[in-house]
């Protein structure tokens, strides 16, 4: 099993209450794991850290390279990003994204990816992109959703009807994001599309509404 150490720096998306990962952190062990909304800027003030089996920053949507560097001259070999994916104000689920760069060294990742999965957490790696995996893949989704509810193409009961028995899915898109916040679905979206320039992560209407009347109090 892999050791770690907990530094904490902010309100944490991943970890947001107890969980068994926080639990198995010991006070002397061979990672770093920086948990927080204030990650990066905690790694920033790190000292001596070359020596860890890894250190792992808590991600949003912004790439690692932010904190870890990318020059020849900040380069860290041991370094990941992580994060639970999360939408909006639903519990994180039990995927963690670790985010690693081309100099990561392979140890340094079997190391993060053991300490996650030895809390029962499922681990997929992926490599040093805005939003990683999920949000890249599933937000221009949620966009053409909301975009044809705005067209009336069809009520928001007969579209999430319509997906969860044809596609089966558990809950209609639209309610989902209903649900979990189309503030939050905002605040991604809009990182992402001013990240990538990519007209399909442009914020629907309705989100740009939600993130409006959320700011307006």
């Amino acid at each position: 099993m892999s050791t770690y150490r907990i530094r904490r720096a902010g309100e944490s998306r991943s970890f947001p209450v107890a969980h068994p990962f926080l639990d198995l952190a010991t006070t002397d062990g061979a990672g770093i794991v920086l948990v927080g909304k204030e990650a990066g800027a905690a790694y920033g003030a790190l000292m001596a850290v070359d020596d860890a089996a890894f250190v792992a920053i808590e991600l949003g949507v912004e790439c690692l390279g932010v904190h870890a560097g990318e020059a020849a001259d900040e380069r860290r070999n041991n370094v990941v990003g992580f994060a639970r994916f999360r939408l909006g104000s639903a519990e994180p689920s039990r995927l963690v994204e670790l985010v690693r760069q081309p100099w990561t060294r392979e140890e340094a990742v079997a190391a993060a990816r053991a300490a996650f999965e030895a809390a029962d957490l499922v681990v997929a790696v992926c490599n040093d992109f805005p939003g990683r995996i999920v949000d890249r893949l599933v937000r221009p989704y949620y966009n053409a959703v909301l975009r044809r509810h705005d067209e009336k193409l069809a009520s928001a009961e007969e579209i999430d009807k319509t997906l969860c028995l044809g596609l089966g899915y558990p809950e209609g898109p639209l309610a989902l994001l209903e649900r979990t916040g189309l503030a939050a679905h905002y605040e991604v979206t809009q990182a992402l599309y001013l990240s990538l320039g990519d007209a399909a992560y442009a914020p629907a209407r309705r989100a740009q509404i939600a993130h409006q009347r959320a700011m307006a109090g």
